[in-house]
């Protein structure tokens, strides 16, 4: 089972669950714990492979690396737990993890908050997935993995996000970079389904305005699904939690309280 931390509330009923994305850990929700656990009961999630959820000797992660069988392991703890229903809040692709959770398991989800959100690849990202597809096996993983951190976080205010994500990075092994890497070969149609199919789940989009791969898309999408909404963060990258916390923090805990 996943690595996870639990934060109970003395008296609220409400959970929200935090997913990280690939090559992040619990540790890139610390901006936002304080906040939330005043008010909700919270549960943080280390990704298969990722900060505590490492896989033993026997490894306890056997399956293939899908995104259906790492969501299974989202859900395995939720039902270890006993969560009814919860709040989820994702960052780059734990988004796309939560929104194939809310396609399996679609009564355990009471909102989505996206924050980062991949819905499409566009012709930069799809570039930058071939040239990892062409070197992974030859070059050392933290090499593609800076690169595509600079890629997707380029200017100076998203430093200290980079900095992050490669520092996190750094305590995966190459053999489970090549398996994440992996499940790029499997992202476009699942992305696909995501845009045709509106899930009708209270969905708030948390983007960067410097996020200019995956923006000008969740633009789209807001536009064509009645249940989603988009709040952009001015002078902010793809890591928005990380690089303006107030504002993404009293935004989405707006959010989660404006519903019934």
């Amino acid at each position: 089972m996943l690595n996870y931390y639990l934060y109970p509330h003395a008296t609220s009923k409400k959970w929200v669950t935090f997913v990280h994305g690939a090559g992040g850990s619990s540790s890139i929700w610390f901006k936002q714990v304080r906040d939330f656990k005043n008010q909700f009961n919270v549960l943080i999630l280390d990704l298969r492979g990722h900060g505590n959820s490492k896989p033993t000797i026997k490894d306890t992660f056997k399956s293939k690396y899908t995104f259906d069988s790492i969501t299974s392991d989202i859900v395995e703890v939720i039902d270890h737990l006993k969560i009814e229903k919860s709040h989820f809040v994702g960052i780059s692709l734990g988004t796309i993890l939560i929104r194939n959770l809310a396609e399996k398991r679609p009564e355990l989800v009471q909102s989505m908050i996206m924050g980062g959100a991949i819905i499409k690849m566009n012709f930069r990202s799809q570039v930058l997935m071939k040239v990892g597809n062409v070197f992974k096996s030859v070059v050392p993983y933290m090499m593609l993995y800076k690169l595509f951190a600079f890629i997707i976080m380029p200017k100076k205010n998203h430093k200290k996000s980079r900095l992050l994500f490669v520092n996190e990075a750094k305590k995966l092994y190459q053999k489970e970079f090549l398996r994440w890497f992996k499940l790029t070969s499997e992202i476009n149609p699942l992305l696909h389904f995501f845009r045709t199919k509106d899930i009708k789940i209270p969905t708030l989009y948390v983007m960067g305005a410097e996020d200019h791969l995956f923006l000008p898309s969740i633009k789209n999408i807001v536009s064509k699904h009645l249940s989603s909404s988009l709040f952009v963060i001015e002078n902010c990258g793809h890591v928005v939690n990380v690089e303006k916390p107030e504002t993404f923090n009293h935004r989405t805990i707006g959010f989660i309280n404006s519903l019934a």
